[in-house]
């Protein structure tokens, strides 16, 4: 089952963007699911997660100023982002995986690892 992302985009810093991600199959399960981001030459950073009992957690780079939610029916996964910054700008990816869905393993440092990610969506801001 394919994971979409959307709601990327060019924002000028101090901006706010909203990125979806369609997910049925892995929101109903007991998977962890999260997002990660990679920048052009840099590598992929874990950005925020969330474990199969609601728990979340951001890297130190976003905290505070992004936000990790599921709608009602646990469909979809979104990320919202406040107080952008050009050091935000990077291709950003949902993930899920039911093999890091121990609360131990499901942290934004592994999200890079997971199996089950999406095609990416860009999100640029602009100084």
């Amino acid at each position: 089952v394919q994971m979409v992302e959307s709601g990327g985009g060019l924002v000028q810093a101090g901006g706010s963007l909203r990125l979806s991600c369609g997910a049925p199959v892995y929101a109903e399960s007991d998977s962890c699911m999260g997002w990660f981001r990679q920048a052009p030459g840099k590598e992929r950073e874990g950005v925020a997660s969330i474990n199969r009992a609601g728990n979340r957690e951001y890297s130190d780079s976003v905290k505070g100023r992004f936000a990790l939610s599921k709608d009602g029916d646990k469909s979809t996964l979104y990320l919202q982002m406040n107080s952008l910054t050009p050091e935000d700008t990077a291709m950003y990816y949902c993930a899920a995986s039911v093999t890091y869905s121990q609360p131990s393993a499901c942290r934004p440092s592994n999200l890079p690892y997971f199996d089950r990610r999406g095609q990416g969506t860009q999100v640029t801001v602009s100084s």
